[in-house]
């Protein structure tokens, strides 16, 4: 059974990086804005912007965080998270740096980003709970079949560590 996720991530650096993510077809996912209805959200503020988030996490099962460069610390990549970790979402991360873009390029590795979320009142970090991915391949088309034979099982991991974290 395919599981149902949300994805969170830079769109404009890496939005062909994700497109290859999503295709992998393991997996049953939210359909991403287009940019003519992305600027049409964005320019309804930021009730607006939680709003469309708030509806594509409607029925998913897990958040998948795809980290390039500079996805961590986003103001909409952290609400994204700590919405998906209160709402009982499996959440983790795969690094997708060595995927290419449109370009042919690669790009540099970003930071964790639940580094960037504290579980609670408390110091302590999400990325100390829920797991991250780097696949361990430099060559795109390696980085990709890594994360097709590996998603599924991701996916069901994060659920699992959501739920013994309730």
């Amino acid at each position: 059974m395919a599981r149902k996720t949300f994805y969170s991530f830079h769109y404009t650096p890496d939005c062909w990086r994700v497109s290859k993510v999503r295709n992998i077809g393991a997996i049953e996912d939210n359909k991403p804005a287009a940019d003519n209805d992305w600027e049409t959200v964005t320019r309804g503020g930021d009730a607006k912007i939680k709003e469309w988030i708030e509806n594509q996490m409607k029925g998913r099962t897990c958040t998948v965080v795809l980290a390039g460069s500079n996805t961590a610390n986003r103001k909409w990549i952290n609400h994204e998270i700590i919405q998906s970790w209160n709402k009982g979402l499996g959440v983790f991360v795969i690094y997708i740096h060595n995927l290419t873009d449109s370009a042919g390029k690669q790009s540099t590795k970003g930071a964790n980003p639940l580094d960037y979320i504290t579980l609670g009142n408390t110091e302590k970090k999400l990325s100390s709970i829920a797991k991250s991915y780097d696949p361990p391949k430099t060559v795109s088309a390696d980085v990709y079949n890594y994360i097709a034979a590996n998603i599924e099982q991701w996916i069901e991991d994060a659920i699992t560590i959501r739920n013994s974290n309730s």
